[in-house]
């Protein structure tokens, strides 16, 4: 699943963690090569500022995500349970519950965090 972060995934993390200067990972030296996991394990603070980070993605923001995470190109499987879950209430909300079920799905199957 490693990729290289195109434009646009650079601009949705910058949306979601405006403090983002850098696109490198602290602990691991590596470029992000995600958008999901450096929010939530770098920039948010807890689960409620991950939720409130994700609710100022615009729909065709998160349908994006979502066609990402579907296509195996972005990683559920660094989030926390909890973490997941909230990726999973915000697109159940403004998505569709079709979508949101598939998070879950995808999130239990996939227990690796690349």
């Amino acid at each position: 699943m490693a990729r290289k972060l195109d434009e646009k995934d650079i601009r949705l993390i910058k949306k979601l963690a405006p403090e983002c200067i850098d696109l490198e990972c602290s602990s691991s030296g590596f470029n992000f090569k995600s958008i999901l996991p450096p929010v939530a394990n770098h920039f948010s603070k807890d689960l409620p500022d991950f939720f409130s980070r994700l609710k100022k993605l615009s729909d065709s923001d998160l349908e994006y995500l979502f066609d990402l995470i579907q296509e195996g190109k972005e990683s559920l499987g660094c989030l926390r349970p909890d973490y997941a879950g909230a990726v999973q209430k915000v697109v159940a909300a403004r998505v569709g519950d079709e979508e949101a079920n598939e998070i879950i799905r995808i999130y239990t199957s996939n227990d690796a965090c690349e």
